[in-house]
This record gives C-alpha cells, structure tokens and sequence, in this order.
C-alpha cells in the first residue's frame, strides 16, 4: 500500500515536534547542571558554616585559656612557697614560753614576715584554709592524715590540725592535713 502523502501542516508539525524535544533535552541538561550547582552550592556552605564554627571554638577555648592562665598562673610558685609558711608557722608555735620574752623582737619579725606573706597570698587570690580543733571534716579541703578514737568527740570532727591549707579562686592548692575522730558512741 502506498503511503500517505505528507501535507505541508504534516511537516510543521514534526519540525516543532523536533525543536520541542531540543529544547526539553537542553533543558533538562541545564536542570540537571542547575541541580549539581545547587548541591555544590550547600555542600560548601556547610563546610564554610562548620569552618566558621570552629574558628568560633577556637577563639572562645583561647580566651579560656588566657583567663586560666591569668588566673592561676602563678599555682606553681604558690605551691613552693607554702612550706615557707609552714616553717615560719612552725618557728613561732615552737618557741617556749620562757623564750618568747628574751627573744621577742626575733619571734615579733617572723610572724610580721609571715602575716605580709599571707597578705602577698590574698592579694593574688590564695586563701588559707585554717580548720579548728572541733570543726567538721569536709573532704573538699581537708586531708584526714589519721583517724583516733578521742573521748568527748563526734565522728568526722577535726581533733588535731597539722598543716593549714590553701585554695587559690575555686582551685584547692593544698588540702589542710589534719587528724579526725573515729567515735562512733556519740
């Protein structure tokens, strides 16, 4: 059988059928590229916010760490220089009663040197820790350096002070050593 003749409106027809399909391929390549654009687009926004992110940690952890280091820079030097004070604490309490007058003037300087260390402490913020005889033990800043069993007292109080300690801010430099009654009748 023959074929149809084409009409002139037949050959319209297809050639806008053609072009159509030219156009929806190249569109369909430029969404396809507009897609990858846009996914490569939030890909790098991400790393840029993540990036931005950890400069903002990093900026905030060294300024932590410039406070700490202002704060408690000088811990080390603290910590060599209780035993000074210990010293001294010592010397004064271990004068003899008899000795006190003839060797006034000397005990008087000592406790002065020691009252201007403690002054020099303070000014940078270490505070002694001065238990009392009868005070509750508090594990936070004391050291318990031995347990007895003393009449008269409760379990946990402080029955001897063997050494003061110091806490510097919020920081415990040395914890205060002291003996703790073991009673448990009362």
């Amino acid at each position: 059988m023959a074929e149809p003749e084409k009409d002139f409106l037949d050959d319209i027809d297809e050639a806008e059928a053609e072009e159509l399909a030219g156009e929806m391929e190249e569109m369909d390549d430029a969404a396809i590229e507009l897609d990858t654009l846009r996914a490569e687009r939030d890909a790098l926004q991400d790393k840029f916010m993540r990036a931005l992110a950890d400069a903002e940690n990093s900026r905030k952890r060294a300024q932590k760490e410039r406070h700490d280091a202002e704060r408690y820079g000088g811990s080390r030097l603290a910590r060599d220089l209780l035993p000074v004070y210990d010293n001294m604490k010592r010397a004064v309490e271990a004068t003899p009663t008899e000795q006190k007058d003839v060797a006034a003037a000397l005990i008087e300087g000592v406790e002065l040197t020691m009252r201007e260390l403690v002054s020099v402490l303070k000014k940078h913020g270490i505070e002694p820790i001065a238990p009392k005889v009868g005070d509750k033990f508090d594990p936070q800043h004391h050291e318990a350096m031995f347990e007895a069993p003393v009449p008269g007292t409760k379990a946990g109080e402080i029955i001897q002070v063997s050494a003061d300690g110091f806490i510097m801010h919020d920081r415990l430099l040395r914890p205060a050593q002291v003996g703790v009654s073991s009673n448990t009748g009362e």
